[in-house]
């Protein structure tokens, strides 16, 4: 069998804990949600799905975000957990061999973003965020899968301060420390604030370098949510768009997973993300800023 996965922690503590309790038998193939959703990536039964949209084609799956509640029966389990990783824990309780509660509420914490301003700000103090934090969605086009693919090993064997001080590991914590430096202040250069709205526009910049995303809720504490655009592609054919609630000011009304489905792209109620072709992003953008800015519930 074969995991299908997302690039992001909690796709990494997914992969951990299923090698242990399936018969995989080939590489991970790690991709973004966009990816299932356009039909890109050819899934079989062989295939288990985890953190991603569901695709009825695969075997199993295993996901949390709020826009991709199953309409549909299937093989595997879905809830709205603090992490997919949670959803996996549950569905195989008894299964383990190994003890993966840490790592698993270590997922929980970041991909809930249950995060205090300490560790926002002084990320080298936590080492499971920190880890994260490797893994910037910045990173996304120039995916290193033998990074991730070394985590996911040293993962299903070693703690945590062990994995740390593995070589190319600790390389890829080091820069990323020195990259934030750098991203924070393209935060500030980058910024506008509409209302209780921050609005990061990284266009102008082609890579964006890897940073911290929660930084931006230190930088503008009166915000009840962020914006982030960027191109996805060095043709600057598609743009991304990121949306999250401020987690140190959570005031925001908006399901963010909900609006963003509506737009082709989904996720949780607090955070998500969509892509666009860039000719439709001047129009869809202001459409989910004013929605933003207006802060109604969209719940229905």
């Amino acid at each position: 069998m074969r995991i299908v996965t997302r690039s992001d922690f909690d796709g990494v503590v997914c992969a951990v804990m299923l090698f242990e309790v399936e018969a995989i038998d080939r590489q991970v193939k790690w991709v973004q949600p966009d990816d299932i959703q356009n039909g890109r990536i050819d899934i079989d039964k062989r295939d288990i799905l985890a953190n991603l949209p569901y695709d009825e084609r695969c075997g199993l799956w295993f996901d949390h975000h709020y826009s991709n509640q199953p309409k549909q029966s299937f093989k595997g389990s879905f809830k709205l957990a603090p992490s997919a990783a949670r959803v996996i824990f549950d569905y195989y309780e008894g299964r383990f061999e190994r003890d993966f509660n840490e790592l698993v509420r270590a997922a929980d914490k970041i991909d809930s973003a249950d995060l205090s301003v300490d560790d926002v700000l002084y990320p080298e103090n936590n080492p499971y965020f920190l880890l994260s934090l490797t893994l910037s969605h910045a990173n996304y086009e120039n995916l290193d899968e033998a990074y991730l693919n070394r985590l996911v090993a040293r993962l299903q064997k070693m703690d945590i301060r062990t994995v740390l001080g593995d070589a190319e590991v600790k390389k890829q914590c080091s820069e990323f420390l020195e990259q934030n430096a750098a991203f924070k202040q393209l935060l500030i250069r980058h910024a506008t604030v509409k209302n209780r709205v921050s609005i990061i526009d990284f266009r102008p910049v082609y890579p964006v370098v890897r940073g911290n995303r929660f930084l931006v809720y230190t930088l503008f504490p009166q915000t009840v949510v962020n914006v982030e655009i960027a191109y996805k592609d060095p043709r600057k054919e598609r743009v991304r768009i990121n949306v999250g609630h401020n987690i140190f000011n959570r005031d925001c009304r908006v399901n963010v997973g909900l609006m963003l489905s509506r737009f082709g792209g989904g996720g949780h109620r607090e955070a998500g993300g969509c892509i666009f072709p860039a000719r439709e992003a001047e129009i869809s953008i202001p459409r989910i800023i004013d929605i933003l800015v207006e802060n109604k519930p969209n719940e229905q």
